[in-house]
């Protein structure tokens, strides 16, 4: 990378490390600025607003998650074990990338409501993360995994459903048993869409 591609990376981790743990909204120029130690100016020459800023920081969490999540579970075994390896890194995918709690999700709630340039990106992300569960979920279909009638669009709701639920009790309310809450949620929903014996 060049010097001013490793400084934009540096940037975009601050941003990352600071929207997981106060939101996307305290992302500012200034905020940003002072946790970097760089100036105003040179923040502006790479991000010409806070709100370019912000739409940056959520792509970068979104590539994060990906390098995290789903590159990894892509060496698992088509069907089921993928899905597994999915779920299983996304449980901790924050926590491996230092970040106190998952931006995309902050992203999600900050902005459903407003729109603009960072709603249209957190929701082309949930729009691609969607798309690429539900991939998963028909390839477990198509190995006799999952039963062939399921609903592919009600179990990936469904798995989305755990994990914000995982993370409202591990977050919100630091219980715990929160994992082992998800997990067991998870092997229900695995259960139900099994084919049958």
């Amino acid at each position: 990378m060049s010097k001013g591609e490793e400084t934009r990376a540096a940037i975009l981790d601050a941003a990352l490390a600071q929207a997981s743990t106060a939101g996307f909204e305290s992302l500012t120029i200034g905020t940003l600025a002072e946790r970097t130690g760089l100036s105003k100016s040179g923040l502006f020459a790479h991000f010409g607003s806070r709100e370019e800023l912000q739409v940056a920081a959520v792509e970068a969490a979104a590539a994060r998650f990906t390098e995290t999540v789903f590159l990894p579970a892509l060496k698992a075994r088509r069907g089921l074990p993928r899905i597994r390896a999915l779920f299983e890194g996304w449980l901790d995918w924050t926590e491996r990338n230092g970040l106190a709690g998952c931006p995309m999700q902050a992203a999600a709630v900050e902005f459903d409501d407003r729109p603009g340039q960072v709603r249209d990106a957190v929701l082309a992300h949930y729009k691609r993360l969607e798309q690429e569960l539900g991939r998963a979920v028909e390839l477990a279909i198509g190995q006799g995994h999952l039963r062939a009638d399921l609903d592919v669009e009600q179990f990936v709701f469904d798995m989305l459903g755990v994990i914000f639920a995982y993370y409202h009790s591990a977050r919100l309310f630091r219980r715990e048993e929160a994992v082992a809450r998800a997990r067991k949620a998870f092997e229900r929903l695995i259960a139900a869409a099994a084919p049958a014996a």
